[in-house]
């Protein structure tokens, strides 16, 4: 008997059976984490085809959870869709050349991405509660490092010891590649971490984040790392993009649309004339996937729901200069949004 989820993203797809081979989407599926193998979902059932490296793990893990393992491979997971002509593949992660080995095969290609996002978007309980331990990992580890930050470290020293603390408190690995920036920095929203040494009254920002049980965390904290009182400017400009991030922590209602609160960030930082140097959109959807839906930004339509999890992420960055960020992973609950950082405070930190 196919659980109620799958079935639902069953007949949403309108397809005759669907083939999944991505990574993420077959855990979210399957519940079962794997570099490789097959899921094939028709009416009657859900099958995951594991070659021997994964199969015996896949079959004890699987048990009763009406997910049914089968030893095998491409060539397998092929004969099981040889009974259907419409075929569901996620075209948006699709290669050009599976697509053409199945329609080589005689398969018409229908997109069940939209159906499977829609699934994936509403959170579960358990989900929620993934999220919020990847979130509180992320949290325990930044304390844990603040300390051992030291004058002449470079980034990447301070990015290795901050995914080291996420390790040791359990994460399985890290949402995307840590980001360090030291002084200037800061001003490349997506800074590559490198071999820049700190120094005393540097400007800090680190965006981080880690998976537990599959599941993403995402953080940004800008912090000084000491005060040479030359940063009376940087510290007005860290106090408007908190009251941005805020505004919409308490402004954002479930129904608004991802644009709506976007300008809600956007709004409290043109009162200041700083919405020219927000570059970026004020959050993304977060998951099993570090980016994911919904999409909070100026071209956003989608509107935000019950059960949907996303950053609030605004910032300002003024190039060669500075970049201020400050973002919590956060969660729509009873019409309001909450956040998952209940631990990590936002007023300026000085070391």
């Amino acid at each position: 008997m196919l659980a109620d989820r799958l079935q639902k993203i069953y007949r949403a797809a309108g397809a005759e059976a669907l083939f999944i081979e991505q990574d993420f989407l077959r855990r979210y599926l399957t519940g079962f984490y794997s570099t490789d193998g097959y899921v094939v979902l028709t009416a009657e059932e859900c099958s995951f085809f594991a070659d021997p490296r994964y199969f015996e793990a896949a079959q004890k893990q699987l048990a009763g959870s009406g997910v049914s393992v089968k030893e095998g491979a491409l060539k397998e997971a092929y004969e099981a869709l040889a009974p259907y002509k419409n075929i569901g593949v996620p075209k948006a992660f699709t290669t050009l050349a599976r697509a053409e080995s199945l329609t080589g095969k005689g398969f018409t290609l229908i997109d069940c991405m939209p159906a499977l996002r829609d699934a994936m978007t509403i959170k579960t309980p358990d989900e929620l509660s993934l999220i919020a331990r990847a979130c509180e990992i992320a949290e325990d580890a930044f304390t844990a490092t603040l300390p051992k930050l030291k004058e002449g470290m470079t980034e990447s020293e301070a990015a290795a010891i901050l995914e080291y603390e996420m390790r040791l408190l359990g994460a399985s690995g890290v949402s995307f590649e840590t980001i360090v920036g030291f002084g200037a920095n800061g001003s490349v929203p997506h800074h590559e971490t490198g071999e820049t040494k700190l120094k005393y009254g540097d400007a800090v920002l680190i965006d981080f984040g880690c998976k537990y049980g599959g599941y993403c965390s995402d953080c940004t904290r800008t912090f000084l790392f000491g005060d040479d009182k030359k940063h009376e400017e940087f510290k007005k400009l860290y106090e408007h993009v908190l009251d941005a991030h805020m505004r919409v922590l308490e402004q954002t209602r479930e129904g608004m649309t991802g644009k709506e609160a976007d300008a809600i960030a956007r709004g409290a930082l043109a009162e200041k004339g700083l919405d020219k140097y927000f570059t970026h959109s004020l959050g993304h959807g977060i998951g099993l996937q570090i980016h994911e839906y919904p999409v909070l930004g100026p071209r956003s339509e989608e509107k935000l729901l019950n059960g949907m999890v996303f950053s609030d992420e605004p910032g300002v960055y003024l190039a060669g200069q500075l970049g201020i960020r400050i973002e919590d992973s956060v969660y729509m609950e009873g019409g309001n949004v909450h956040t998952f950082m209940k631990k990590l405070g936002k007023k300026l930190l000085i070391l």
